[in-house]
């Protein structure tokens, strides 16, 4: 039998942690600089995957150990961290190829997955705001998709994408249900262990040219994917999405569409059509559907 409990007396208000959400977001919203940088140097799609977790699970591994006995709720960090990491191959795959927008409104299905999974697994039932906001976010993944960009050479890519809002949509339910039992940097450490682990016979199988950069000036993009997209925003978010519960978190992140929006028109010159403008139009009114709810942990 399942217990479900109110959490009560927040350590910080909704409103800041829905900023803090939102701010983690952004960050998590630069990814495609990050990624696509160093995938034209040579990098191979998992090894980028592997470079974005490998510096908060090496800093926080102590951390984790000291909270040994939690092996259990630890267990549901690092099957979390491993699906999370194998969908970003995925992910990474598809900005090899396609536009940032075109990869990040195909991304923004997450919330979708995420009530679906906290739903079933978690009996976390959907508000009818989580509802509405969800789908405000599958029609401006529509709207922004234009059928250039899903033609069908590019259809298979666009499919093993989807295992990365699927494996963010299990992170974000794993995170509010089960890790906020845990110290924020112990949650971090068990995920990103999770996904080193998951990537590891990849890394472990493949040749030295996919791993590493040419120019040592490519190893602060090494860097940066792992401090600003990664431990930093995680550290953020993972102290204030259990505030606000799986639903609110999905629906807010969803402002990394609008970041991809931002860093495909200033870095790749990619421009912002009307459909995309519009696309954010209906992800910020998502953003302002979603209020609070109370965050039940199963």
């Amino acid at each position: 039998m399942t217990n479900t409990s109110t959490q009560e007396k927040p350590a910080i208000p909704y409103v800041l942690a829905m900023l803090g959400v939102l701010f983690a977001s952004v960050c998590f919203g630069l990814v495609p600089y990050f990624s696509r940088a160093l995938t034209e140097q040579g990098i191979a799609p998992y090894a980028v995957a592997f470079y974005r977790y490998i510096v908060a699970a090496i800093l926080l591994l102590p951390v984790l150990i000291s909270l040994r006995k939690a092996w259990r709720v630890i267990a549901w960090g690092l099957s979390a961290g491993a699906v999370m990491g194998l969908g970003w191959i995925g992910y990474v795959t598809a900005l090899e190829t396609l536009p940032a927008s075109t990869v990040g409104v195909l991304y923004m299905t997450y919330p979708v997955f995420t009530l679906v999974i906290a739903w079933v697994l978690f009996a976390d039932a959907p508000t009818r705001r989580a509802l509405l906001a969800s789908g405000l976010i599958v029609m401006a993944a529509i709207i922004a998709g234009s059928p250039a960009s899903a033609s069908k050479e590019h259809i298979p890519t666009l499919l093993i994408a989807l295992a990365a809002p699927f494996g963010f949509g299990f992170g974000i339910c794993v995170l509010v249900h089960r890790l906020s039992r845990i110290a924020p940097l112990a949650r971090i450490a068990s995920v990103s262990l999770g996904s080193i682990i998951g990537l590891a016979p990849l890394v472990l199988t493949a040749e030295m040219t996919e791993l590493l950069p040419q120019n040592p000036s490519d190893w602060l993009l090494i860097v940066g994917i792992g401090l600003v997209t990664a431990l930093v925003p995680q550290l953020i978010y993972t102290v204030c999405s259990p505030m606000i519960g799986a639903s609110q978190t999905a629906i807010a992140g969803s402002i990394e569409l609008p970041t991809m929006f931002a860093v495909g028109f200033f870095a790749f010159g990619e421009a912002i059509t009307t459909p995309q403008a519009i696309a954010c139009a209906f992800v910020l009114a998502a953003i302002v559907v979603t209020k609070r709810r109370e965050t039940r942990i199963a």
